[in-house]
């Protein structure tokens, strides 16, 4: 690896389309995620019957509950997108944040979001 301590403006030109297409995708999973969930929120009239819960209403539950996991999940993916958008605009991306070393162009490529190094995310675990 060279000793450069910062990726070029051609390199985080190719860094922001790549996060950019991954915040795309990630919004419109988020967005169908939130139709399901309103969707199946919209269909559970009741259904019991008088009063009396069935089986399913607990797999329902257990269902939208798992919906909701995933959704939390994937807004915090784009939330880490955005801010990875913005430390390309300051002059920060790719520079890791525990020991200021550049982050290696493969993890990056793979994991555009990182704000840490192989070395420091191997030091923390």
């Amino acid at each position: 690896m060279s000793d450069k301590s910062k990726y070029s403006q051609q390199e985080l030109k190719e860094f922001e389309d790549l996060i950019l297409q991954k915040l795309k995708l990630a919004k419109e999973e988020l967005n169908t995620l939130m139709g399901s969930i309103n969707h199946s929120t919209d269909e559970t009239t009741d259904g019991s019957y008088g009063g009396v819960k069935t089986l399913e209403d607990g797999a329902e539950t257990a269902e939208k509950e798992q919906m909701n996991q995933l959704a939390a999940r994937q807004q915090k993916f784009i939330n880490n997108l955005d801010n990875a958008l913005i430390r390309i605009k300051n002059g920060t991306y790719g520079i890791c944040v525990d020991t200021g070393n550049l982050i290696q162009k493969e993890r990056l490529m793979s994991v555009p979001h990182t704000m840490h190094s192989i070395a420091a995310k191997l030091k923390k675990s």
